[in-house]
């Protein structure tokens, strides 16, 4: 079966409303390598036979990304389930990412980075943490820095001390008892991805840490599953170190904006406030 024939089935999926997944792919200047993620996604998710759309939500980028976006769909008819949202200015990951969730239509949402640092295939593992937690779990989030993670290409000496030392003030903070708030591969049901993300208001990246703080807030169980990761050269984002101290800076004194705006916000009964690691899964 060639690749036409099988995204027509998720065309037909989509038109009758049954999108089981939608991914959401927040891009800033990722003209260079949004094809190899696009790619990647609609053959793994093609062969799983299940409705799809992917949403890639251009932040306001100066290359041309909507274009090759745009074109891809186009070239591999594909347009029905694979689209471009976006907006004029760049906004921030955390904008982007709630932009995309607040439109997805697929009864659970994934959402992940346009560099494919973490391969889709690894949705599998957050799934099982959802589906066969002993209670249920509402947000699975992909971790690399846990029991059963396989790091294939390491960060750079300084990122990673640095970041360690944010996630400590983090835990600190915000999340205590999760470990990597920031890796880019989250999944979660539609509805509660709506009441969560429409609470939110970071744009940065600190937005990660907002989420996991309003999830719990909301008494929504979070679960941190063990992923492949592998680094990847081009972030538009860092250039520097001097610019990655500033982001990790400017984290820190998002979390006093994160616990004051969500101060009054409390769970409900129905939900589960305890969090969970997920067991490795091979």
């Amino acid at each position: 079966m060639n690749h036409l024939e099988r995204g027509t089935g998720a065309i037909k999926a989509a038109k009758n409303n049954i999108i089981a997944l939608s991914v959401v792919i927040p891009a800033y200047n990722e003209a260079m390598r949004i094809e190899r993620t696009l790619a990647g996604a609609t053959e793994y998710l093609d062969a799983r036979g299940i409705g799809y759309e992917i949403l890639v939500v251009d932040d306001g980028s100066s290359d041309n990304t909507p274009e090759v976006v745009t074109a891809w769909a186009v070239a591999r008819d594909a347009s029905d389930y694979v689209r471009v949202l976006g907006y004029d200015a760049n906004r921030g990951k955390g904008y982007a990412v709630r932009y995309g969730i607040l439109r997805a239509g697929g009864e659970r949402i994934l959402f992940m980075d346009a560099d494919l640092a973490t391969p889709i295939e690894e949705l599998s593992k957050l799934e099982a943490a959802m589906d066969s937690a002993p209670e249920h779990v509402i947000y699975a989030i992909g971790s690399r820095d846990i029991r059963g993670k396989d790091l294939l290409v390491r960060q750079p000496w300084y990122r990673e001390k640095l970041g360690r030392l944010f996630n400590n003030v983090v835990q600190v903070l915000a999340t205590p008892g999760i470990v990597d708030t920031q890796c880019g591969f989250k999944l979660l049901p539609r509805e509660a991805a709506r009441s969560l993300f429409s609470r939110c208001t970071l744009d940065g990246f600190s937005f990660d840490v907002e989420a996991i703080f309003v999830a719990r807030r909301l008494g929504y169980r979070v679960a941190e599953v063990p992923v492949r990761w592998a680094h990847q050269e081009g972030a538009a984002a860092f250039t520097s170190k001097g610019k990655y101290l500033l982001h990790g800076l400017k984290m820190i004194a998002d979390l006093v904006k994160i616990r004051w705006a969500h101060r009054g916000l409390r769970p409900s009964r129905a939900n589960n406030l305890r969090t969970a690691s997920a067991p490795p899964t091979a």
